[in-house]
């Protein structure tokens, strides 16, 4: 197994942890970065972008599934961080035909941790192309009525997050939240992260090798919240080979990246919100993420997890870091991404060799581990 990159002296279990993957069968190509203090302490790849041989390079980008949320996320809370958005304001002060249907207690917040009670659409959708079309799935979802009481808990908005989000950043700034990252974050910050991806970038897009089932939820009951959130056309994870999904914001989900832009843009929340003269947002800004709103078992998840601003949170029940102050999330397949603050560190995985879970999957949690202990040592 020959892994790329560099690593620095005391970060060589995390190689190790790397290279462990691929022995074990488990990878068939992948990207791993950490940083502290927005320096990268490890920056390696390895195996092929796809099943037909092409090697991984430096430059390879994949589809990274939800992932993509903590971008989406870093768009509201920045523009919460200029005063433009007030986080625990309804939705519909930004977005005023969301209010129908008994939303018009929606809050910002409530999107933010997934409990707005619209984890998916009603009704369900008829094709995957339908995601295609931001007007209309927006006025899909500003008729909807909320599937639980707003706000009492989480259910995991999978896909639906993202055009809530990308439409409270529309209505605000006045471009979409593609337009809006790549001009305000990925641009600046030199991170080659796309939410729409250009033409140009095509032939370094490496290709997901599907799970060996479809995007759904745990075993529940067929009238739950979780198996209404996946209902009707199902997620194929070969839909980020066509150009349509390529090309379309679909924020929650179709983000296009590797462990090193991942770790670019969190490098910057690491530090306090600068980084390199770049200044995403306020320290202050940052630690909003860090601000609690729901805790317990996930409608849609199946599991317990705590939900801050916009990113999954340390805790007991989901521990990604020995230090209380560090969030989380990753994506269908099993990408994953750490911030730590009290590390001021990030943490990131991106793989093409997809599992089934949408939680849990180790081959990430063993390289963070390792990172962890590194980082603490």
């Amino acid at each position: 197994m020959e892994v790329h990159g560099f690593c620095e002296t005391g970060f060589e279990a995390v190689r190790e942890a790397f290279v462990k993957n691929f022995e074990k069968d488990l990878e068939v190509g992948a990207s791993v970065v950490v940083t502290r203090d927005g320096k990268p302490l490890v920056d390696i790849w390895g195996g092929d972008a796809d099943p037909r041989g092409t090697p991984w390079a430096e430059d390879t980008i994949v589809n990274v599934y939800s992932t993509t949320k903590t971008m989406a996320a870093t768009c509201v809370l920045m523009l919460a961080d200029r005063g433009l958005v007030d986080l625990y304001a309804p939705v519909a002060d930004y977005w005023p035909e969301f209010a129908s249907n008994g939303k018009e207690g929606v809050l910002v917040s409530h999107v933010m941790s997934h409990s707005a009670g619209l984890s998916g659409f009603e009704p369900p959708l008829e094709t995957i192309d339908a995601l295609y079309d931001w007007d209309a799935i927006c006025a899909r979802l500003a008729a909807m009525e909320p599937w639980w009481e707003p706000g009492s808990q989480s259910g995991y908005h999978a896909v639906t997050q993202g055009y809530l989000q990308g439409e409270i950043v529309r209505r605000v700034s006045g471009r979409s939240i593609g337009t809006f990252f790549r001009e305000e974050v990925a641009e600046p910050l030199g991170a080659d992260f796309h939410i729409g991806l250009d033409p140009a970038h095509d032939a370094r897009v490496g290709e997901l090798i599907p799970p060996a089932r479809s995007l759904q939820s745990p075993e529940m009951a067929p009238d739950s919240i979780g198996v209404r959130t996946f209902a009707g056309a199902a997620l194929d994870a070969t839909e980020p080979r066509t150009s349509a999904w390529r090309r379309a914001e679909i924020p929650a989900a179709g983000g296009i990246g590797n462990a090193r832009s991942v770790a670019r843009v969190h490098s910057a929340l690491a530090c306090g919100g600068t980084l390199d003269g770049v200044t995403l947002m306020s320290e202050a800004g940052v630690a909003r993420i860090l601000e609690e709103q729901t805790r317990g078992k996930d409608l849609v998840l199946g599991m317990p997890i705590v939900f801050g601003m916009g990113f999954g949170l340390n805790d007991a029940s989901f521990p990604i870091s020995p230090n209380p102050r560090a969030f989380f999330w990753g994506g269908w397949g099993g990408s994953l991404a750490i911030v730590d603050l009290d590390l001021r560190a990030s943490i990131v995985y991106v793989m093409n060799r997809m599992e089934a879970d949408l939680m849990g999957d180790l081959r990430g949690g063993n390289i963070a581990g390792a990172a962890i202990q590194s980082l603490m040592a």
